[in-house]
């Protein structure tokens, strides 16, 4: 791996570093994407709009935590406008000293590079960084194609103009431009930063089911060549080579995507503006804490533990919208969770118990039911029914998924509440679930998916 090694960019991320949290089990990296774009060829800074000046920030801060028995992944996401507060350092660019001062989270490199960056990550989060990886535009397009193009599932049409991203709804095979594309939005929807970031966790949780579901790539020599695309454009620490690569790609055969889970930081509702720095992120502490504690003592964020004890989902079944999720395979992703649809249930028949049924298993995946199912005028229907008012056109979707025999009638002002006529032909509902949201997390809690949850079916 020698020549490999050569060719990957070496810094000193932990020079001089002193008063470090104490290290535990399993191995801590931070990832740090940039937003560098020097070896990007002027056809692809045209095609996927990385014109401009660079900032020389970093654009991505992931803190990767690989278990002790390799056979879990953890990824946390800071928002890279998180509040944070520099310790004394020497600017990068100016050598100047600097005392503390607040900046977000992401001048940290700008001012004082990965070593400042991993100091201010470590004080913020009281987790011992082991390595570092830092990779740039040019690396990222050139890993994705190495590895053969990532696929990505999607319920609603993804536009954005200040990337060029345009992704109908469905799945996609992204090359490296267009991955970079989805992975760089920020206005796709409202959730800005944060949407983001949950586009990135997908991505990564893609990329992992790509590695996994294709041996070749856990072939030494095929290792090998993907390194050797990504070396030239990729820096890490000294002691985080090749070689350590390999033997961590080894270590973690078997791998899967539902070995692998993503969260965020918990953040405080709404922005906190700072003179000087404008709008920053900040976390929610006793949220933050439970976290980090988990990571440093090896545990597995998916658990009812991530919600605090007070909160109704720690001593209930665990769901992405209060702690952290349990994953349940064969489900259909949505766009709106079947946990914000009413439904109202008819028996259009005279078979006893049909709405009984109906109700139950609908209520069984997720669906807000009234418990309380009627019999209906028509007592001869065969074909399902589901009426629906227009205003919520996305709702019945969701309903539609799980009902895809049944026939679909809009009914203005009916209101929110979907009803549907079960018929003789009714076979089953089908599970389906909602992707989950960046604003899950329980107040002083987190909320944590598995890789499985957020792929492609």
């Amino acid at each position: 791996m020698t020549s490999l090694d050569t060719g990957i960019g070496r810094v000193d991320a932990f020079k001089d570093m002193k008063n470090r949290p104490r290290g535990g089990d399993g191995v801590n990296v931070l990832l740090v994407g940039t937003d560098g774009r020097d070896d990007v060829t002027a056809a692809d800074k045209a095609r996927y709009r990385l014109g401009g000046t660079p900032c020389r920030c970093t654009d991505t801060i992931i803190l990767a935590h690989i278990s002790q028995d390799r056979r879990r992944a953890s990824l946390v996401s800071l928002p890279r406008d998180s509040y944070a507060e520099l310790p004394e350092h020497t600017d990068a660019t100016t050598g100047k000293q600097h005392g503390p001062h607040p900046v977000k989270l992401n001048a940290a490199y700008a001012e004082g590079g990965p070593n400042l960056t991993v100091r201010t990550v470590e004080r913020m989060t009281g987790v011992k960084i082991d390595h570092y990886l830092e990779v740039d535009f040019t690396s990222f397009m050139r890993t994705v194609d190495a590895v053969g193009g990532v696929r990505i599932c999607t319920v609603r049409p993804l536009k954005d103009a200040n990337t060029g991203l345009d992704l109908p709804a469905g799945t996609h095979l992204l090359d490296g431009g267009q991955a970079l594309q989805y992975v760089r939005s920020r206005h796709v929807d409202g959730t800005s930063d944060l949407g983001r970031m949950q586009r990135q966790q997908r991505f990564l949780a893609a990329l992992v089911d790509r590695a996994s579901s294709d041996p070749a790539l856990l072939n030494p020599m095929r290792f090998r060549q993907v390194v050797a695309a990504m070396a030239g454009s990729v820096r890490a620490d000294e002691g985080f080579g090749a070689a350590e690569m390999v033997a961590l790609a080894k270590a973690m055969r078997g791998f899967s995507t539902s070995s692998s889970e993503f969260t965020t930081v918990p953040v405080e509702p709404g922005g906190v503006a700072v003179k000087g720095i404008g709008s920053t992120v900040k976390w929610d502490a006793e949220g933050a804490r439970r976290l980090f504690d988990a990571i440093r003592e090896d545990r597995p964020l998916v658990t009812a533990e991530a919600a605090p004890s007070d909160s109704p989902s720690a001593s209930g079944p665990a769901s992405a919208a209060g702690s952290a999720s349990v994953p349940e395979p064969g489900r259909k992703l949505v766009d709106v969770p079947p946990e914000r649809v009413r439904v109202q249930v008819y028996n259009g028949t005279k078979l006893d118990g049909l709405g009984a049924r109906v109700d139950a298993a609908l209520r069984g995946t997720g669906f807000r039911t009234t418990r309380t199912p009627y019999n209906a005028d028509e007592r001869d229907v065969v074909r399902t029914v589901v009426t629906y008012d227009p205003r919520w056109d996305r709702s019945v979707k969701t309903l539609a998924a799980a009902l895809p025999d049944a026939e679909l009638r809009e009914v203005p002002g009916q209101g929110p509440v979907m009803r549907v006529t079960a018929g003789t032909a009714f076979k089953e509902v089908r599970p389906v679930r909602g992707e989950p949201t960046v604003a899950a997390a329980p107040k002083g809690g987190y909320a944590a998916v598995t890789g499985d949850e957020v792929t492609c079916a």
